[in-house]
């Protein structure tokens, strides 16, 4: 009965798993950001020169968009596999239908 009640709960915390998967999106711009941020700052104040502070701020920039990029590729990898399932393959039914060009007899 232990199975039974295991495989109850994986619907539930999917949704749960997906959803923090979104998130770890935002919070790891927001570090990445932080973290270029506090470089930059320590690099400035070891060397006392002024503009390694943008540096770390524009590393900490590019990060966060590689992030963002890196998410964007998982879900089109997922958007491309589910495409493919029969189920969802009505672009496919589309495109082979004729188009309807002599205004005749629409079937509805």
């Amino acid at each position: 009965m232990s199975e039974d009640k295991q495989e109850e709960h994986v619907p539930r915390i999917k949704p749960i798993i997906e959803a923090a998967d979104s998130l770890s999106l935002g919070i790891s711009m927001v570090v990445a950001v932080l973290m270029g941020v506090g470089i930059g700052y320590l690099l400035r104040r070891w060397t006392d020169i002024g503009w390694l502070f943008w540096i770390g701020v524009g590393v900490g920039i590019a990060a966060a968009i590689l992030n963002v990029y890196k998410a964007y590729s998982k879900q089109y990898k997922e958007y491309e596999e589910l495409a493919k399932e029969p189920r969802y393959a009505i672009k496919k039914q589309l495109d082979n239908k004729e188009d309807d060009e002599d205004y005749g007899e629409k079937s509805y």
